[in-house]
């Protein structure tokens, strides 16, 4: 599940089967990969978030295929923070991932400035465009124009409109396979894997740590699993289940999701004076569900549909960061029939401009090749109608997000059996109610790096939300990557250290209790992800 589309990077798409680079040149990234990538070659950035903090950017070439590696190269675009504490205190590189598949990371390099104690000085920070993404080459895009107005009712309440989305993720899929040609074949998680690999190499890197949200906690779990010696410290923050992948996965979710989403409308129903969308949460819901027939009759403005709606209302089911604006964009529909502050939340989260699908391709071309899914729609038309039952929030707006992997043009291959026995200490966390990444997950993964220890943000619905100043949390990413500590594991099974989790806001004009706290728009972090966390 990834309902929100990446930003596009200025990179223009190259043809997939295409050689990045050609004639000398193209030889010169050919014999770099003979033995060990050729060192990077750091020069200036362009991001103005990277530029303030004085970093380098630059590309690691690596072979498309790994089974030819003197064949097609790729670039791969990475940035890098150099750390600024004495050299008796560096703790050598960590790279990190904020999820997607399909989220672009060059970014991310400025996540050490977020850790507090100045933990974060002591580590060169690596950020880095995964293979198909972002500034690295070749970017893959298929149809911008996809998540566009005028798209049916998720929910297929009837037969034209289940042979609609057919159509739409069968086109979608085609469009992929003309864009992307071979390049789709190569674009699994472990082809990631190998890449961060070569990026290590690239450094002249002993060892490296890894910090990965959300997806980037599959990442690191499986580069952990394929190079245990390589693994200094490692963050995983919204645990991926890597025994669930990704059909599964996506079940699990539809469930979380109404788990989370319900919270959102007992928030709402307790701002009722602000709001005036009802005064328990199952007013708030019966609302918002009535209004999904409303707008399939007639879509708000002429433009914001049922699917369009939902879509909107999946970002509180994700963050509490942004809680207000969506209340403030339903409560302006509701109570003024202004539809402009829905149409500003979906437009900002779904842009058509071109390029701007390369986060939702990325997530597909990983996500349908990482496993077999269903071929038969009838094993999807019967799971996803019994979870919807008991879940309708979300769960046909996920079965259509991935009804493309039905059509792909690439091979699926068999998910790595993650084994983490031979893992330094890993920090994993997670809070109870993410509905991104369930709980279960954080649990397993717990379960499967024996030396790892589990924080919990207790009864928390925020998805990968460490490193937003909540001090129990960040006080312990700091202490480990400082030293290594981890809280003391406990037994039997379950969370190892347990936070209060990020406060819910508390609307402008509103006196916050003593167990609330005003909130804003979405920080400079949540930024840095550009809002790309999903499994």
């Amino acid at each position: 599940m990834k309902r929100f589309w990446a930003a596009a990077s200025t990179v223009a798409l190259c043809a997939a089967g295409a050689t990045v680079a050609t004639g000398a040149q193209a030889e010169t990234l050919r014999a770099a990969s003979d033995d060990v990538p050729a060192a990077v070659t750091w020069g200036p950035c362009t991001e103005p978030s990277l530029r303030a903090q004085d970093a380098e950017c630059g590309y690691v070439s690596v072979p498309m295929d790994y089974t030819r590696p003197k064949g097609t190269q790729i670039q791969l675009a990475v940035s890098r923070i150099k750390h600024t504490s004495p050299e008796s205190q560096y703790q050598g590189v960590i790279l990190v991932n904020p999820g997607g598949p399909g989220g672009a990371g060059r970014a991310m390099a400025s996540l050490g400035s977020h850790v507090p104690k100045q933990a974060g000085a002591q580590y060169d920070w690596i950020g880095f465009d995964p293979r198909g993404v972002g500034a690295s080459k070749p970017k893959l895009t298929c149809d911008a124009k996809y998540p566009g107005y005028g798209r049916p009712a998720y929910v297929p309440g009837t037969p034209e409109l289940e042979k609609e989305w057919h159509a739409r993720t069968t086109a979608y899929a085609a469009a992929c396979a003309k864009s992307g040609g071979v390049f789709l074949d190569h674009l699994r998680t472990t082809d990631t894997v190998k890449d961060i690999e070569n990026i290590r190499q690239a450094l002249s890197a002993e060892k490296i740590s890894f910090y990965g949200f959300s997806y980037g906690t599959y990442l690191g779990q499986v580069y952990a699993t394929k190079y245990p010696k390589r693994v200094h410290r490692m963050v995983l923050d919204g645990v991926v289940d890597p025994t669930r992948v990704w059909y599964d996965s996506n079940l699990d979710q539809d469930l979380a999701f109404d788990k989370a989403i319900r919270v959102y409308f007992t928030w709402l129903a307790k701002y009722d004076a602000v709001y005036h969308l009802g005064k328990t949460a199952d007013e708030v819901e019966k609302l918002y569900y009535r209004q999904l027939a409303v707008l399939a009759e007639k879509p708000a403005g002429g433009e914001i549909g049922p699917a369009d709606l939902t879509d909107v209302f999946l970002q509180p089911g994700y963050y509490i960061f942004g809680w207000e604006a969506t209340a403030n964009a339903f409560s302006a529909w509701i109570t003024k029939k202004d539809p402009s502050l829905l149409k500003k939340l979906y437009d900002e989260n779904h842009p058509q401009t071109e390029g701007s699908d390369n986060g939702y391709a990325i997530y597909l071309a990983v996500q349908c090749t990482d496993a077999k899914w269903p071929s038969s729609w009838k094993r999807w038309r019967k799971d996803n109608w019994r979870v919807h039952h008991t879940a309708p929030f979300e769960t046909w707006g996920n079965a259509w997000y991935n009804a493309p992997c039905r059509h792909w043009p690439a091979s699926p291959g068999t998910p790595v059996k993650v084994d983490g026995t031979e893992v330094p200490p890993v920090l994993l966390i997670s809070e109870t109610l993410d509905a991104a990444t369930p709980f279960s997950g954080a649990l397993r993964v717990r379960d499967l790096f024996p030396k790892s220890a589990l924080l919990e943000g207790v009864g928390g619905t925020t998805h990968a939300g460490s490193l937003f100043g909540n001090e129990c949390v960040d006080d312990t990413i700091a202490d480990y990557l400082m030293s290594g500590t981890l809280p003391k594991r406990e037994k039997p099974q379950g969370s190892d250290k347990r936070c209060t989790p990020i406060a819910q806001p508390v609307p402008i004009g509103v006196t916050p209790d003593a167990k609330a706290t005003e909130s804003g728009t979405v920080n400079d972090r949540l930024r840095l992800q550009h809002l790309v966390v999903r499994p």
